[in-house]
C-alpha cells in the first residue's frame, strides 16, 4: 500500500525536486554535488551569523513578483524554481523564516514579505511579522477575489 501510495498527493513540480535531488544524492555524484552544496551551505549559514552581529531579523521580497494563479506557471519549472529563488537561502541556513502579506500589487494581486531570525529564534520572527500584517493592514483576501464571491 505504501509504495502504491507514496507519491499520491505529490504534484509534478514536488516530484520533479524530489527526483533531481535522488539524483543528485546518488554514489556517483556525491563527491561532485553533496559535498560541495554542504560546503556553500556553511559559508551562507556563516554570512547570516555575521549579519545577525548587526540586526535581529533581515526582511526580504518572499518572490521577485507578486503572486501568479494557480497551476499559471506549471509547465515552466525554471519560472517555478526562479519564484522560489529569496526562500532558499534561509532553508540552506537552518533559520527560521515565515511570509507575510506585506502589500497589493498595482494588479491587486498580494506581495509578500519574508522575515528570516536567528537560529532558534522563532519567537522574534513571529512578534515581527504580527506587526508588519497589522501595519500593512490588509484583508484577509484581496478585495477581487471577495468581490468574485
Amino acid at each position: 500500500m505504501y509504495d502504491n501510495t507514496r507519491g499520491e498527493a505529490f504534484g509534478a513540480e514536488v516530484k520533479r525536486r524530489i527526483m533531481i535531488g535522488t539524483y543528485v544524492l546518488s554514489a556517483g555524484y556525491y563527491d561532485a554535488y553533496y559535498r560541495k552544496a554542504q560546503q556553500v551551505r556553511t559559508r551562507i549559514a556563516q554570512d547570516f551569523e555575521q549579519a545577525y552581529k548587526l540586526c535581529d531579523v533581515i526582511l526580504t521580497p518572499t518572490a521577485p513578483s507578486s503572486a501568479f494563479a494557480i497551476g499559471e506557471k506549471m509547465d515552466d519549472p525554471v519560472a517555478m524554481y526562479l519564484n522560489d529563488v529569496f526562500t532558499v537561502p534561509a532553508s540552506l541556513a537552518g533559520l527560521p523564516g515565515i511570509s507575510v502579506p506585506a502589500g497589493l500589487a498595482s494588479d491587486g494581486l498580494p506581495l509578500g514579505l519574508q522575515i528570516l531570525g536567528r537560529p532558534f529564534d522563532e519567537e522574534t520572527v513571529l512578534k515581527v511579522a504580527g506587526v508588519i500584517e497589522s501595519a500593512a493592514g490588509l484583508a484577509p483576501v484581496p478585495p477581487f477575489v471577495a468581490a468574485r464571491g
